[in-house]
């Protein structure tokens, strides 16, 4: 190998090196911020109030019994109460009653 040839692989080598660098892509998610607590306690927050309304849906539509109904309609809503609780802390804002209870039974649970 003369040192015409090797001079040649070296450019070629730094030309693919720089195309390669130059050409990935910044993934759309590397420059979202991160969510905070407050963020991920709203989402489950919409994600509790959906599942609500798809059980109600579904206990209309006679997929569910009575009993199994009200359980799960009442661990729902305790989760919800749970979450509002958990926001109103992160917020400062005066809790209702219901937040108020759930953030009390969480710490004796």
């Amino acid at each position: 190998m003369s040192s015409v040839d090797i001079a040649v692989a070296c450019v070629l080598l730094a030309a693919a090196t720089v195309i390669f660098i130059f050409s990935v892509r910044p993934d759309p998610s590397d420059s979202a911020p991160h969510r905070t607590r407050l963020d991920q306690l709203m989402e489950r927050r919409d994600a509790i109030y959906e599942n609500l309304r798809d059980l109600r849906f579904e206990y209309r539509a006679g997929k569910f019994s009575e009993a199994d109904y009200e359980e799960t309609k009442q661990a729902l809503d305790i989760e919800a109460a749970r979450v509002l609780a958990e926001m109103d802390q992160l917020t400062g804002s005066t809790p209702t009653p219901a937040t108020r209870q759930a953030a009390t039974e969480r710490r004796h649970s």
